[in-house]
C-alpha cells in the first residue's frame, strides 16, 4: 500500500510545471560543457536557506532556514512570513532548522516532515524529525508532533546530518552525523554516525537489519557514517546515495545498502584539519567495511543532492548534481549505471556556497545558497 501511495503522488506531480517568477527574476549566464546555462534568481533574502520542497497544483516551494524558519516560495517568486506551527530549534554551529521532505500521500494528508537539532537538559544537542499537517493557506503546519530522536543527544554544534528520503515503499530513511564524536559512528547502541529507517510514524519496521539484538538500536539500516549532508534516491534502481563530508579530504559518495558498515573513523581517506592523522583509522580500506563508491581527495564540501530524470534537458540525463559548501559551486557527474564516469563543476561564477539543490516538476534545477543572503536559483540550458 505504502508503495502504490508514493508512485501515484510522483506520477502526480510528474506533470507540474512552476512559473518563472516575473517580480524578481533577473537572469544570468554561466558556462557548462553542454553548453550555456540560464541561472534565473527566484528569490533573495533567505537566511541561511537549508533545503526546499515543491509543492504539488503549481502552489510554490517550502524552504528551510537554518535559525528556523520555514518559508513559501510562491509561484510568481513572493516570500512568505515564516510559518507558523515550527518547531523551536537549536540555531547553534551547524545546528538549526534543516531538511524538509513531503508525505508521499500529500495530497490527501498534508503532511510535512521537518528535521532539525534540538537541545537535551544537559546541553547537548541531537537531531530530531517530527511532522505536521500544512493549513490550506499555507500559513502554518497543524498538530506538529515529533516521531524521531537521535540518542543521545552528544553534540555541540556540529556534525547533525541530516537529509530525509522516502523510498518507493514508503519507508523513511534519516541519515545522521556523529556529533563530532568520531567513535560514536562504530557504536550500535547509539544513534550517531547512522542511517536509520522507519516507518511514516516513527514506528521501527520488523525487518530492520539489527532488529531483536541486545544493546543494538533497532532504528540502524546503516552506520559508520561521518557527517552526512545530501541523500538522494536513484530513480533508475530505486537504491539510496549518501554524500559526506570528510575531515580534511576524503569527502564521500555512499550507495547505502542494508547493515553494511562504511567504515568512520576506522577507514578515511582524510586527516585531522591539524594535519594530523585521524587516531582510529587504519587505513582508506579496513575488513569489514564498504569504501566509497566516490571519493574527493581534496574535499568540496558537499551538500544537498539530487538525480536528473526530466526529459526537458537530455544532455543532463544520468547526471547526479551535489551542492558544494567549499568550492563554491554544483557538481555534476555523469553516470553510466551507477558508475561515475565524469565530473563537471558548474556555477563558479556565483562564488556562494550551494547548499542544497533539486530538481523540479519543470525540469530545471532548483538551487539554495547557504548565506546571510541566501538565493534560490532556477537553472537549465539555453
Amino acid at each position: 500500500m505504502l508503495r502504490k501511495t508514493l508512485l501515484a503522488a510522483l506520477c502526480a506531480n510528474a506533470v507540474l510545471t512552476l512559473a518563472t517568477p516575473a517580480a524578481a527574476a533577473q537572469t544570468q549566464r554561466a558556462k557548462s560543457e553542454e553548453g550555456t546555462l540560464e541561472v534565473i534568481t527566484v528569490v533573495k533574502g533567505l537566511e541561511h536557506p537549508w533545503a526546499l520542497a515543491f509543492l504539488p497544483d503549481q502552489q510554490g516551494m517550502l524552504v528551510t532556514e537554518r535559525p528556523g524558519n520555514l518559508r513559501l516560495v510562491g509561484p510568481d517568486g513572493q516570500l512568505s512570513a515564516p510559518l507558523r506551527g515550527v518547531p523551536k530549534v537549536w540555531a547553534k554551529g551547524q545546528g538549526g532548522l534543516l531538511d524538509v521532505v513531503l508525505s508521499p500521500d500529500f495530497k490527501q494528508d498534508r503532511t510535512v516532515y521537518l528535521s532539525y537539532s534540538e537541545v537535551g537538559e544537559d546541553g547537548k544537542a541531537g537531531t530530531a524529525v517530527g511532522r505536521g499537517q500544512l493549513s490550506q493557506d499555507l500559513k502554518r503546519l497543524n498538530s506538529f508532533n515529533v516521531i524521531f530522536r537521535q540518542q543521545p543527544k552528544l553534540s555541540k554544534g556540529n556534525h547533525f546530518g541530516s537529509r530525509l528520503v522516502f523510498d518507493r515503499d514508503g519507508y523513511l530513511f534519516i541519515t545522521l552525523g556523529e556529533n563530532n564524536d568520531r567513535p560514536t559512528a562504530q557504536d550500535l547502541d547509539k544513534l550517531q554516525g547512522k542511517v536509520v529507517r522507519i516507518y511514516p510514524d516513527g514506528k521501527v519496521p520488523d525487518d530492520n537489519p539489527f532488529v531483536g539484538q541486545e544493546n543494538v538500536r533497532p532504528e540502524i539500516w546503516a552506520y559508520g557514517i561521518r557527517n552526512p549532508q545530501g541523500a538522494a534516491l536513484n530513480p533508475r534502481n530505486g537504491t539510496l546515495w549518501e554524500n559526506e563530508h570528510g575531515p580534511k579530504g576524503g569527502d564521500e559518495l555512499n550507495i547505502i545498502e542494508r547493515g553494511k558498515n562504511y567504515g568512520w573513523p576506522l577507514a578515511t581517506h582524510g586527516i585531522n584539519y591539524s594535519g594530523a592523522p585521524i587516531p582510529e583509522a587504519q587505513g582508506t580500506t579496513v575488513k569489514g567495511t564498504l569504501g566509497p563508491h566516490h571519493v574527493w581527495q581534496v574535499s568540496p564540501g558537499l551538500s544537498g543532492m539530487a538525480f536528473y530524470d526530466s526529459d526537458r534537458f537530455k544532455a543532463w540525463q544520468h547526471s547526479v548534481f551535489i551542492g558544494a559548501l567549499v568550492s563554491k559551486n554544483l557538481i555534476r557527474l555523469q553516470l553510466k549505471g551507477d558508475k561515475v564516469v565524469h565530473e563537471e563543476r558548474l556555477l563558479g561564477e556565483l562564488d556562494e556556497r550551494i547548499r542544497d539543490v533539486r530538481q523540479g516538476p519543470d525540469g530545471f534545477l532548483y538551487v539554495l545558497t547557504d548565506e546571510g543572503d541566501g538565493a534560490l536559483y532556477k537553472v537549465g540550458l539555453q
